[in-house]
């Protein structure tokens, strides 16, 4: 019997939950690895040595056959891009060389480089505003405003009427800011939150985190 091809490190109410939903939506077989950050065990040596951030997500991937070692995938929007063009039967993202690529790898990119430090100064101000031509991102309000654009001229998705490992980027991020009531949406925003909330693969990641942390120790 082979090895599940992935190992996840994983930890409740983080950014791994997104990954735990990307290797459900993909039909990955995989192992959970579960980390108690209030223990501080993603700062171990042995984690460290896979990521010396000492986060989660940490992603391992023990290859078709379960012989490969040292290939760890960290940043969560990496995972993302990384598993679906690892698994391209999973159509998690438009083939390379296609149209639809394009607004795909926009959006892959615009998760952590606009996205999240838009939201980030938000919520913490600095003591002196930034001229906003040194930053990359504009103030959150404006980062809102264009999913909230892009979700009424089109959808369901962000891609249309594909679902993509984007979608799973940046709808958990909404996902986490609306239950942090931090998310001034729109009513195209709320059909999207409503979308995701349909996907069965993500019930079956809260499932499988539910259990984990049912059998920690």
């Amino acid at each position: 019997m082979r090895p599940p091809r992935f190992r996840l490190h994983h930890a409740r109410n983080s950014r791994s939950a997104r990954i735990l939903w990307l290797l459900e939506e993909a039909g990955a077989a995989y192992e959970l690895v579960r980390h108690d950050l209030s223990e501080g065990t993603q700062k171990r040596p042995d984690y460290l040595a896979l990521n010396p951030a000492g986060k989660v997500p940490a992603l391992e991937d023990l290859g078709p056959d379960g012989a490969w070692r040292d290939v760890v995938v960290t940043e969560s929007a990496a995972i993302c891009a990384y598993v679906a063009d690892t698994l391209p039967e999973a159509a998690l993202a438009p083939p390379i060389g296609t149209p639809g690529r394009a607004a795909y790898a926009n959006w892959m990119a615009w998760c952590p480089g606009v996205l999240e430090p838009a939201f980030a100064d938000l919520v913490f101000p600095r003591a002196a505003e930034a001229p906003r031509r040194s930053l990359g991102w504009p103030a959150y309000p404006e980062a809102e405003a264009r999913l909230e654009a892009v979700l009424s001229a089109g959808g369901p998705w962000l891609l249309g009427d594909r679902f993509s490992a984007a979608d799973i980027l940046i709808g958990s991020m909404l996902q986490w800011l609306d239950a942090w009531g931090k998310l001034q949406s729109g009513e195209a925003l709320r059909r999207y939150l409503g979308a995701l909330e349909g996907r069965a693969a993500l019930g079956r990641a809260r499932i499988r985190d539910a259990e984990a942390e049912t059998a920690a120790p």
